[in-house]
């Protein structure tokens, strides 16, 4: 359709003549617009979600807890185990001490035969002080 026909005017018209018509509300207004924020309430509370991570939270100190004492129990039940074996190693290392502090000497009285006024496991040092020798004098192969 034509402007001339809705405004009811025949022909061509000027724009200027033609009435004016503008478009407003339906009757009765439009629908009121919904600008707030309408957050739903759905979830828990904060107090619920606190007392929720605080639940957790201690039943977790509570589980490291009981962890530290089974832990510090087997801790314990080792170093008892290696306290009650210590004398048996350590007598098994006080006899392989002798019997190499012996090919020791021996290979010592060996070596320094020749040497005058040479006493064979006497200390060269002098200082009155034992000393056990150096793992490497005993374990020739080692070096």
């Amino acid at each position: 359709m034509t402007e001339a026909v809705i405004r009811n005017k025949p022909g061509m018209a000027s724009v200027k003549d033609m009435p004016l018509l503008q478009d407003g509300p339906p009757p009765g207004g439009f629908a009121p617009v919904r600008y707030a924020r309408r957050i739903p309430n759905k979830g828990p509370s904060a107090i619920a979600i606190f007392l929720g991570a605080f639940g957790a939270f201690s039943y977790g100190m509570y589980q490291v807890g009981q962890g530290n004492k089974i832990r510090r129990a087997l801790k314990e039940e080792k170093y008892a185990a290696r306290r009650a074996i210590l004398p048996v190693l350590q007598a098994e290392e006080d006899e392989r001490f002798v019997k190499d502090w012996k090919k020791y000497l021996e290979y010592e009285a060996e070596v320094m035969k020749d040497v005058p006024g040479w006493k064979v496991g006497e200390n060269v040092y002098n200082s009155g002080r034992w000393m056990p020798p150096a793992t490497g004098e005993l374990r020739p192969e080692v070096w």
